[in-house]
């Protein structure tokens, strides 16, 4: 099931859009689509680091460990 939305964006964005909609031969709905699903994916990723970076009890790994582990 797909929803409706509207939104309103500049000027300039639309004319980027509507030409890589058009050189793709795939609609607006289809790309901005797929770029808020890289967006909602990319703040999820952030998220979970922001979470770890915070965590006291997660180590942390130093770049000279990490080069003796890796026999680099």
């Amino acid at each position: 099931m797909s929803v409706a939305v509207s939104i309103r964006m500049p000027d300039e964005l639309i004319r980027e859009l509507d030409s890589v909609a058009k050189t793709t031969e795939r609609s607006r709905s289809f790309h901005i689509q797929k770029a808020l699903e890289i967006y909602l994916e990319d703040q999820a990723d952030l998220q979970i680091a922001l979470d770890r970076l915070h965590d006291s009890s997660d180590p942390i790994t130093s770049i000279d460990e990490m080069r003796n582990e890796l026999n680099v």
